[in-house]
């Protein structure tokens, strides 16, 4: 009887996942629960010995809360909620839209950079979307902009942060796969910019094809643009600050990720204070909110280390080679089912769950891999890293879960209704995965720039 359960151990441990995913309750009490429902089977059918499974705690102590690569974790989060509290982001933003209002979808490619900057700055989502919203969705509306290409203007830029590092998810995602964080960094930069590039060329298009959808504004008047230039340099200067100091250290080998985070952190507590907007109430909100987001993440991330220890042991990574091969088109065909399996989760997870829980499976998989002379075997797993934070790109925007459209929907109120934001969103995600198919294609796209900089 053993036997025969043993064997069915991996495809029922996977498929108890996949439902119970479905069914509301919370991911991490769910995958605690599994791992200990399994991990009795494992041992009573001897896939697991008892001593094994007395290794789990050490595991997660000291493999996952005490790492000290996921410092930078709630040094990055602690880093952006101090900008969003000193209004440096706040400033950028209305500067941008003041320099480029007189050009055809100026505001959304203000918007769009804006994005991109507070990306490379930060690489916090929920704060991200939700003020670009209060700051942009009016006037946007207000300059006759369409609604739909407001929405997807806002929910797009604010989710770059998710690729472009310093990326909360590019952290946990180098420790699960382990491998260098710094490196991870250098080869999602290059397709960071160029999603941001995308998103660019799809609004100067689209506004060109239909101008009645994004209108020029009015010139500035002579008062509006008195002290302008001063107030872009100070406006761009202080962002720009935070870019050198947290990916110039990486880049320039000064320091590495985890550093680099207590770097930023420094210098956004300074640009705060320089500002004068650092106070008491500021730097609380702000570690209140660092905390409470830590909080979450591990408790997940302790869940998930459970479930992928439990199971490995049963013999999960030998199960989902051999079912996936038995597809048609080989490791391609494991390949694309991959990214088929996160991208259909999107729909109805957040990254975290999706990180956290299927990194894990697929991570002994990825080496297993041969796909020819397509890429090198060395970088295999970096390539693939970078094709994960595209996907999961897209699980901010897709509905019905998307969380960027929550943000955006609470944030925007009776401004924009969920067909707004639907119908605006759908380009932006069609843009996403064309990038993908690209890299998918041709892995220089991610792979050039760390071979360069990190030999």
């Amino acid at each position: 009887m053993a036997e025969i359960v043993s064997a069915f151990l991996p495809g029922a441990m996977f498929l108890s996942l996949i439902v119970l995913l479905f069914s509301g309750a919370p991911v991490a009490i769910m995958l605690m629960g599994i791992s200990l429902v399994f991990g009795l089977l494992a041992i009573w059918t001897g896939d697991m010995r008892l001593v094994q499974a007395t290794l789990l705690p050490n595991r997660i102590f000291s493999g996952t809360i005490d790492n000290a690569v996921l410092v930078a974790a709630p040094m990055f989060i602690f880093m952006g909620l101090v900008m969003e509290k000193t209004r440096i982001a706040e400033d950028l933003l209305l500067t941008l839209q003041r320099l480029m209002r007189i050009i055809p979808g100026g505001l959304a490619l203000a918007v769009i950079l804006m994005g991109t900057i507070l990306a490379a700055a930060t690489g916090i989502i929920g704060a991200s979307v939700v003020m670009l919203t209060m700051l942009a969705i009016p006037t946007m509306l207000e300059r006759g902009y369409d609604k739909g290409l407001s929405a997807g203007t806002v929910a797009s830029a604010g989710t770059l942060g998710i690729l472009i590092p310093p990326s909360v998810m590019l952290v946990f995602m180098g420790d699960l796969l382990s491998i260098s964080l710094g490196r991870l960094f250098v080869a999602a930069l290059l397709p960071g910019l160029l999603l941001a590039g995308c998103y660019v060329i799809y609004i100067v298009v689209r506004s060109f094809l239909q101008p009645s959808i994004a209108p020029k504004a009015a010139p500035l008047s002579d008062d509006e643009r008195r002290g302008l230039w001063l107030e872009t340099i100070k406006s761009v200067l202080a962002p720009l600050l935070m870019i050198i100091a947290v990916l110039g250290s990486i880049l320039g080998g000064v320091a590495t990720p985890t550093e680099a985070s207590g770097v930023g952190v420094a210098a956004a507590l300074l640009l705060g204070l320089l500002r004068g907007r650092l106070n008491r109430t500021t730097l609380r909100e702000s570690m209140d909110g660092a905390v409470t987001s830590l909080g979450m993440l591990f408790f997940i991330f302790v869940g998930a280390t459970a479930f992928s220890y439990i199971f490995r042991k049963v013999g999960g990574e030998h199960f989902i080679v051999e079912t996936a091969r038995a597809l048609p088109f080989g490791d391609w065909g494991l390949l694309i089912s991959m990214m088929a399996m996160i991208f259909v989760m999107g729909f109805f997870f957040d990254w975290i769950e999706i990180t956290l829980i299927m990194l894990p499976i697929f991570a002994p998989v990825v080496p297993l891999m041969h796909l020819g002379n397509h890429i090198d075997s060395s970088q295999m797993i970096y390539w693939f890293a970078i094709l994960v934070s595209l996907n999961l790109q897209t699980s901010f925007l897709t509905p019905p879960f998307g969380f960027a459209l929550f943000y955006l929907k609470g944030a925007a109120g009776d401004m924009l209704t969920m067909r707004d934001i639907y119908r605006g969103i759908v380009p932006f995600v069609l843009v996403q995965l064309v990038l993908l198919g690209l890299v998918i294609a041709f892995p220089e796209i991610a792979l050039w720039l760390p071979n360069q900089v990190m030999q």
